[in-house]
């Protein structure tokens, strides 16, 4: 690991002679990246941020997220009941398959108790636990204004406490040596500016918003992609510390995926764009077939599979199919649905073969069995004899009007990142930790997450590692 990494510069850029000089350099402007930088500072370095957004539009995706997950013993302002630390790991195992760090996993899960009360110092707030289908008010925090407001108050503690912060700035090299951070060559307002500093907290995110990489991975189905979150996640800086060695981790077509509406925007549409109602009706592709079960699993531990599974659709679209019983069972669609008084005249306009759609939910309605609703639990209603079966909230599709909602795959973040070890140094060739540089946040996401996903797990991640990077980070620079 002893280069100097570029991308080409632009056309007539002019570089600028003035070096700065920091103890912590923090690559990135999200959650990850400002609870590494207020750690460090809070330590005593000299910090900067460097965001690759402009200022409007700081703060990664963790400006759409809403929710932390965290363990905890009991009842309290913001959450119900209790959420033990097993209960918390065997979560994020079964949604992951088990390929997951075990070790990091645990000490996530550990650290998340905590962190509410580590995010309220720097004016974070929470809201009262949120209740009905989500099933969320006992395992995640809410924040008060959601992923904005808590961007919004990490940046004015960043500003209290003398924290730099550049934006609209893109890091395009990186000079390392023998595993140690020198410099970052950030391009910012048509100039380019060289940053040294004594360690480096690296928090770009995934390449999510590379949709040439994307194309590289999935091939054509990239380009029916929609990109939930921030345009500026590229992968530049994943892709230069790849270069220079360091070891990846995870499945380059993993990802956190869900299904979102067909209509939304292809960049930065955000959690409005999810839509919650799968669950409750069923979905089916093209050629209007189902293919898989809708009712597997509570919503919260399902609900980022179905991106990846509606990928696999020809033509990467597919249609969630409901009726009026449901009505005011889910979260409200930012665009309405498709709305008509009988299944035939509904696939007309979803584009969808009128016979094969009323064939489909025929077959449906005579396998759903008797059972008694209740999408608070995995209830027994259920169907017999399909493939596949829909084991928990089904039932007939019967009452008209009837809905439907085209769906594409909505990518939030890509699992493919950088290798770490407990301390967030990443890690290098031969597996040897290199000395001053550590990651956190979703670049690093996949050492947990090789698959599946939890509501609120991403956060949770990025708070940890963002906290134990900085404090590393800090340390080093302060010997």
């Amino acid at each position: 690991m002893n280069d100097t990494l570029q991308l080409p510069p632009v056309a007539a850029a002019h570089v600028d002679d003035h070096q700065d000089t920091y103890d912590v350099a923090v690559l990135g402007g999200g959650n990850a990246a400002l609870c590494a930088a207020l750690t460090a500072r809070e330590a005593g370095a000299r910090v900067i941020v460097i965001e690759s957004a402009p200022r409007h539009f700081r703060g990664g995706n963790s400006r759409h997220t809403r929710n932390l997950r965290c363990m905890h013993a009991g009842p309290g302002q913001h959450l119900i009941d209790s959420y033990s630390e097993d209960e918390f790991l065997s979560d994020l195992i079964q949604v992951s398959g088990g390929g997951t760090d075990a070790a990091q996993a645990r000490m996530v899960v550990r650290a998340s108790a905590d962190c509410p009360q580590w995010m309220q110092r720097f004016g974070v707030r929470f809201q009262a636990p949120l209740r009905g289908t989500l099933h969320l008010g006992r395992t995640n925090a809410f924040f008060l204004g959601g992923g904005k407001a808590l961007m919004n108050s990490y940046y004015a503690a960043a500003d209290r406490m003398g924290i730099r912060v550049l934006y609209d700035a893109e890091v395009v090299g990186l000079e390392l040596h023998d595993g140690r951070f020198r410099t970052a060559t950030v391009r910012t307002g048509g100039r380019e500016r060289t940053i040294h500093a004594k360690a480096a907290v690296l928090a770009t995110g995934g390449f999510e918003s590379n949709v040439d990489w994307l194309g590289e991975i999935w091939g054509s189905a990239a380009a029916n992609f929609i990109i939930r979150g921030t345009p500026y996640n590229t992968g530049t800086l994943l892709r230069l510390m790849l270069d220079a060695g360091a070891q990846p981790v995870g499945d380059a077509r993993e990802c956190h995926a869900v299904a979102v509406d067909a209509r939304a925007p292809k960049f930065d549409g955000g959690i409005v764009t999810r839509l919650d109602c799968i669950s409750l009706g069923i979905v089916v592709n093209q050629h209007a077939e189902r293919f898989h079960d809708e009712g597997e699993d509570f919503w919260p531990k399902r609900y980022a599979i179905w991106g990846t599974l509606v990928a696999r659709q020809p033509d990467q679209i597919a249609f969630s199919i409901l009726d009026a019983k449901v009505a005011g069972g889910f979260m409200p669609s930012v665009f309405p649905p498709k709305a008509a008084s009988t299944i035939g005249e509904l696939a007309t306009q979803l584009n969808l073969s009128p016979d094969k759609l009323e064939a489909t939910v025929a077959a449906f309605n005579r396998a759903v069995r008797p059972g008694s609703f209740n999408h608070a639990v995995l209830d027994n209603c259920r169907t017999v004899g399909l493939h596949p079966d829909k084991t928990h909230w089904a039932q007939a599709i019967d009452t008209p009007p009837y809905w439907g909602y085209p769906l594409r795959p909505g990518i939030t973040f890509t699992y493919l990142g950088l290798k770490v070890n407990e301390r967030a140094q990443v890690l290098i060739a031969g597996g040897e930790p290199a000395r001053t540089i550590y990651a956190a946040g979703e670049i690093m996401a996949g050492n947990i997450l090789r698959k599946g996903y939890i509501a609120g797990v991403g956060m949770t991640i990025g708070t940890v590692f963002g906290r134990i990077a900085g404090e590393e980070a800090a340390r080093h620079a302060a010997r």
